[in-house]
């Protein structure tokens, strides 16, 4: 066991002690029902829980193991992005984030359980190109186990020079045996916005993620497409993994003239509302953003201030659910946890890292993959239309155009008439004495 982790265990070990003696001083009980929700509680379990593992488990555990695993679990329950770097981890970060090394284009997190999942694979980049995609399991790096690996410490595996390799297993829903697939390092290009005519009078904007910058390069894509005779505009945002939310927030603003963009707050970071300016606002006509699994943060902030003013329709898959305000807080053995310092919260005032966009028209944009990652947390969540996609075909975007065309139903809708009761006509009492009636030429 290493210093820093020595240190770890100690002090914690020291702090627990000291709850749990203190604790019986004052005679405090863990049988009362009041006590149940406190610090001292939740520590003496902890306590208990460590002293069953180390005395009566099959062998003799690995403590620093159950450590790592211990605070990766408390990190991992609260913010998927968060991370535990000791030492001489941070250290390394701080120096590569200072490089801006060369990466293979994977955005990860650990939203979905122990295991480090791919958000997604930036367009372009070498990640993308060896098709790794959103939902992929990310199983080991160079052949060391990813399952209590620090998230930022796996992103950090993932970077070094231009041209040298690096090995991923990936587990997949579509290939039940692990993939070792060898990724090319690559200096990351953040891609441009694209832009062009559906038809004459539907423009088509694509933004692959929203750095800084990216709002002037969607307000220049605006004005070129009304230029050319557009009416109606499609937003695409799916796989927007990469991004800074202030971003979000400009984009946004082009397509709304009044109302609350988004909220940021946290424990320290005093509340703040971003409300649109008129003045910034370009484009005021029919509307429809696409997302999917890989719409993440700023693209998310978007999404969420454009359906919560009724400005647009969303369509494609619920986005991934984390748009947040990251730091590095320094720990006393020289280490560092990186987490979430604020969330975001859409106009409607809901946390969108805990609340994901829900689409009014859900189709899903993965062939043969659930849309639902939650499904046993959102049971009343209207279920994706199966995606028969043909070779070229885009579900997504074909469901896009039929909303701006007005022949779309919205889930909502169709799952009400759905489940509307069919109406069965009176019944007649069989016993009731008939009269009969003369017609009238007879009468």
């Amino acid at each position: 066991m290493n210093r820093p982790f020595k240190y770890i265990v100690v002090s914690v070990s020291t702090m627990l002690v000291a709850l749990i003696l203190g604790g019986s001083l004052v005679g405090q009980s863990r049988s009362t029902t009041a006590e149940t929700g406190t610090p001292y509680h939740h520590l003496s379990v902890y306590a208990e829980v460590l002293g069953k593992i180390k005395s009566d488990y099959v062998e003799e555990p690995d403590m620093k193991n159950v450590t790592l695993g211990a605070i990766n679990g408390l990190l991992v329950s609260i913010d998927p992005f968060a991370s535990y770097l000791n030492a001489e981890q941070y250290k390394q970060y701080v120096k590569d984030k200072e490089l801006k090394r060369a990466g293979v284009g994977l955005v990860l997190s650990r939203k979905y359980g122990y295991e480090i999942n791919i958000v997604d694979a930036i367009p372009g980049t070498p990640a993308d190109k060896a098709g790794l995609s959103t939902g992929d399991i990310l199983e080991s790096l160079n052949g060391i186990q990813t399952r209590d690996m620090p998230l930022a410490f796996a992103e950090l595996l993932l970077e070094g020079d231009p041209g040298t390799t690096v090995d991923v297993t990936v587990l997949r829903l579509r290939k039940p045996e692990p993939t070792t697939i060898k990724l090319t390092r690559a200096e990351i290009k953040p891609a441009p916005v694209t832009s062009k005519m559906l038809d004459a009078q539907t423009g088509l904007i694509q933004v692959h993620n929203l750095n800084e910058g990216k709002a002037a390069e969607v307000a220049a894509a605006v004005r070129s497409l009304t230029n050319q005779g557009a009416k109606r505009l499609v937003l695409d945002l799916r796989h927007d993994a990469v991004s800074s939310v202030e971003e979000g927030v400009a984009v946004a603003n082009l397509f709304l003239d009044k109302g609350t963009i988004a909220t940021v707050q946290g424990q320290k970071v005093p509340k703040k509302s971003f409300e649109a300016d008129p003045s910034k606002a370009i484009y005021a006509g029919p509307l429809v953003v696409l997302t999917n699994r890989g719409t993440l943060g700023a693209a998310e902030v978007v999404a969420a201030a454009l359906t919560d003013n009724k400005r647009a329709q969303v369509v494609g898959e619920r986005t991934f659910g984390d748009a947040a305000v990251r730091r590095a807080v320094p720990t006393e053995d020289g280490g560092a946890v990186l987490l979430a310092v604020a969330k975001y919260y859409s106009p409607a005032g809901k946390a969108i890292q805990d609340n994901p966009v829900v689409p009014a028209f859900m189709v899903n944009d993965i062939d043969g993959e659930s849309i639902d990652d939650d499904a046993e947390e959102t049971p009343a969540e209207t279920p994706a239309e199966p995606a028969a996609k043909k070779p070229g075909e885009d579900p997504v975007l074909k469901k896009g155009l039929e909303v701006l065309n007005g022949t779309a139903v919205p889930d909502a809708v169709r799952d009400a008439a759905r489940n509307a009761p069919i109406p069965v006509a009176p019944k007649t009492d069989s016993t009731a004495p008939t009269v009969p009636v003369t017609p009238p030429h007879q009468k």
